[in-house]
């Protein structure tokens, strides 16, 4: 079992780059927006009950599939709400049952995250789309990006999505469907 934790700062492009590296390698793409949205849902962004609830359903997610032999690819953004460890316990999960994590991290220059941050398709989907609101994190450092291990970084700046995808499947070794 791989998880491929494809991680970067806000309008980088990890869900536009993890869909079309499931559809080229057939994975299952769980986007942390899944359990950031129900979490929510009920309690307050970053309050103790959903950053407890929210990195519980993550790694619970990371066992089971691991437990199932199922590879998958998550999207992730390191942000001040996320317990400074979870990379490790994702990390320690899966390699109790045997898998491995596949660190990819995924960069674009400010400016074009600005540019992107307010796009269409981020509309609607619980995803950070306000440039001022992203603005005002940066500023207040709630949106400072930690270091990740990384086995490679992708600049998505200089690649379309589906390009980017196929250099993480090739560099990662990723089967095909």
């Amino acid at each position: 079992m791989q998880l491929v934790f494809l991680h970067g700062p806000a309008a980088v492009g990890k869900l536009t780059v993890a869909t079309a590296l499931a559809q080229r390698t057939g994975l299952a793409l769980f986007h942390n927006h899944l359990i950031v949205n129900a979490v929510h849902a009920v309690f307050p962004f970053g309050s103790p009950p959903f950053v407890a609830l929210r990195e519980s359903m993550w790694l619970q997610m990371f066992e089971a599939a691991a437990q199932a032999d199922r590879s998958l690819i998550f999207t992730f953004a390191p942000e001040n709400t996320v317990t400074p460890g979870f990379p490790d316990d994702a990390v320690a999960v899966v390699e109790r049952h045997g898998g491995r994590v596949r660190f990819v991290g995924l960069t674009a220059p400010v400016e074009v995250q600005e540019a992107r941050v307010e796009s269409e398709s981020r509309k609607g989907s619980g995803k950070l789309d306000s440039l001022a609101m992203l603005r005002r994190l940066r500023a207040e450092g709630s949106q400072a990006y930690r270091d990740l291990p990384a086995e490679l970084t992708v600049d998505t700046s200089r690649l379309e999505p589906e390009a980017a995808a196929e250099v993480i499947l090739q560099a990662l070794g990723l089967p095909r469907p």
